[in-house]
């Protein structure tokens, strides 16, 4: 089984049991008129078959989701040299990176922050302490270094046995 389909069974076992609680949420009490015969309205339901199933799909939940950690932080993604877990770290962080780069590639070089004032004869401007085309430089490379760490890891998570 491949991490792509752990998560996805991962993510049917919580639907499932998420059905199953909404379920038991519905029918572990009901309303019945005094007049009604109370086993003619009362809903199936066993609170010790309910309990059962929900224990056992926590407990394939666990299970799944601890293969699944393992094989996160034990597994080096070739060509990246991290480990799965470090490079879901450092994915968001190169996405800040890019965000910052943007930002400050998206700047000009002087611009005015202030209009002429009669009593000081002055006009102001904030301008960039930086090399803009070096913004725009170092947010191509962040980009292209998650594209590339992001496909790697799609590689990985759809190929390779998790054990």
């Amino acid at each position: 089984m491949t991490s792509a389909e752990a998560n996805k069974k991962l993510a049917t076992l919580r639907m499932e049991l998420g059905s199953l609680t909404d379920n038991e949420r519905k029918v572990c009490t009901f309303v019945a008129a005094t007049v009604e015969n109370i086993d003619d309205v009362r809903p199936e339901y066993s609170i010790t078959d309910t309990s059962i199933k929900i224990d056992e799909l926590n407990a394939e939940i666990r299970e799944l989701k601890h293969k699944i950690n393992q094989f996160n932080v034990s597994f080096v993604i070739p060509g990246v040299g991290m480990t799965i877990d470090q490079v879901l770290v450092y994915m968001p962080q190169l996405r800040e990176a890019m965000n910052r780069y943007a930002d400050m590639a998206s700047r000009i070089d002087k611009v005015r922050v202030t209009g002429y004032s009669k009593t000081s004869g002055l006009i102001e401007y904030e301008y960039t302490n930086y090399d803009i085309r070096q913004a725009r430089l170092l947010y191509e490379e962040a980009r292209d270094e998650l594209a590339r760490v992001q496909l790697a890891l799609d590689q990985v998570n759809s190929s390779v046995d998790i054990g």
